[in-house]
């Protein structure tokens, strides 16, 4: 009685999951009347991704000193094209606090890691090309490895004996000018030589030279918590003009970058600065922005801006915010990961950049900024939701593939150079599912599956069964709270 029972509870469960199953397939197959409707045209295409990546400052700065072994563990899953694919790094040319302050103000407000250090302890005092060894490993392992890596040298504070402050977290009054004007061109000096250092003994060239960071914000303080240096935007145009011949002197195929500053609305502000004056325009080959806050409007109009230009363009540095749309308070840090995939889908989508990073890969014990958790003193890590959420975007939009036009916010699609792999990112931060339905039919002949990954509460960027494409259409329903990636090839 029990065995039979048994089976017959079993039988029911079987066909109860086959209609469930079903269920599930036909809503993909169909659709429902509220879903969303998307068409990809090959021919309707936005920009041409550059990359993915983040900056090496605080990260490589301490792991890049732990047991070899572990650094390769932690760069395959940072780099490796089944990893998070990332192939642009920022390079931060430190500019070493004063010695008095060591163990100080820094480690009590970001901790040693951010106690940078500089390459020159005064003004008469030699080079120390030994300084820097964690970020230095990092970075050449990450070139080794990757033969299509972009590095950018970046500076947040000049060394703290060219400071008026003695320094180098910043002047007494946030809102004033830190750098010495008798400094300026020691400053250049100081950013050049480090980076011909890096061409002449390793091989390296810095696509590009930012010497700024956040410079018109409020943030920078004597004996503050980091690196960081207030320069005016007319202090800025000044500092241009003594860094472009110097560079262009240096024989080097760096060009400049500008201006990191921290929101859209201080970036528009810096770039109007910068429009007054045409040479400054022509000496800024690249412009830099961070996306800590911004609305869309501000992405439209800097995307209006730049594109006017033959400047290139990066979001160059984000992370959460608690912002109450896209990062609702009390949150999990996995959902407020989801929420900032909507700012990269919104940067990527209207502002257009070629190139979007993160501040920080590896944060020590916070998994909300960090994609992963490190103890840096034990050596030790852990993979967090937040690496599966951004892994299901930079893994499988690949560099030089391009991004193509999609009537929907939840959506990001790109293509391959070659035309012959189409890429659907479809994110969902609701509390319940929605049904999309894409038109693929210009691409003409296509397998008749898509490939599917997906992430969410119980899922890490998992393989799942994959699509059927019906008349060169997909329907796809995208569960509560995920970010799902589907992967059409073209015959």
């Amino acid at each position: 009685m029990k065995l039979r029972l048994f089976l017959t509870l079993t039988l029911l469960g079987t066909i109860l999951s086959c209609q469930a199953s079903d269920s599930q397939q036909r809503a993909n197959d169909k659709g429902s009347d509220s879903a969303i409707t998307i068409t990809l045209d090959k021919d309707n295409c936005w920009q041409t991704i550059e990359g993915w990546g983040s900056s090496l400052c605080w990260w490589a700065h301490m792991c890049g000193r732990w047991e070899e072994k572990k650094v390769d563990e932690l760069l395959d899953l940072i780099i490796s094209e089944d990893g998070l694919n990332m192939n642009i790094f920022r390079y931060n040319i430190g500019g070493g606090d004063d010695p008095s302050h060591a163990d100080g103000h820094m480690v009590k407000g970001k901790g040693k890691r951010a106690e940078m250090e500089g390459f020159k302890a005064a003004e008469d005092a030699p080079y120390d090309w030994n300084a820097d060894r964690g970020q230095r490993n990092v970075l050449l392992k990450i070139k080794d490895r990757r033969a299509d890596a972009v590095f950018e040298a970046f500076s947040n504070s000049a060394p703290y004996w060219m400071t008026i402050s003695g320094c180098a977290a910043g002047h007494k009054d946030a809102m004033k000018d830190n750098l010495k004007p008798e400094y300026h061109a020691m400053f250049c000096d100081y950013l050049i030589d480090v980076c011909k250092h890096y061409k002449e003994k390793y091989g390296v060239e810095f696509k590009t030279l930012e010497p700024f960071n956040e410079s018109t914000s409020n943030y920078w303080y004597y004996e503050g918590s980091q690196e960081g240096c207030h320069f005016d935007a007319e202090t800025q145009v000044k500092l241009l003009r003594v860094l472009y011949p110097k560079l262009k002197a240096s024989r080097l195929n760096t060009v400049i970058a500008a201006s990191d500053e921290t929101n859209l609305r201080s970036a528009i502000k810096v770039w109007k600065e910068y429009s007054k004056h045409p040479d400054i325009m022509a000496m800024v080959k690249q412009f830099n922005t961070h996306t800590y806050s911004g609305t869309n409007s501000e992405r439209e109009e800097l995307h209006r801006l730049v594109s006017a230009t033959d400047m290139e363009f990066w979001q160059s540095e984000s992370g959460p915010q608690w912002d109450e749309e896209l990062h609702p308070k009390g949150r999990s840090s996995f959902e407020n990961n989801l929420y900032m995939s909507k700012k990269l889908f919104r940067d990527m989508r209207i502002m257009r950049p070629q190139a979007w990073l993160d501040w920080q890969l590896i944060e020590p014990g916070s998994d909300t900024w960090g994609l992963i958790v490190s103890d840096f003193a034990k050596q030790e890590y852990k993979i967090t939701k937040n690496y599966y959420v951004r892994m299901n975007v930079t893994r499988f939009i690949k560099q030089g593939y391009t991004l193509l036009a999609t009537e929907d916010e939840n959506t990001l699609a790109a293509k391959s150079p070659d035309g012959k792999e189409i890429v659907l990112v479809v994110l969902n931060v609701e509390n319940k599912p929605f049904e999309l339905k894409a038109d693929i039919s210009s691409f003409g002949k296509i397998t008749p599956k898509a490939t599917l990954y997906r992430t969410s509460r119980s899922e890490d960027c998992q393989k799942l069964d994959p699509l059927k494409i019906s008349g060169k259409k997909i329907a796809y329903t995208a569960p509560a709270m995920s970010i799902s990636t589907l992967i059409i090839k073209t015959k």
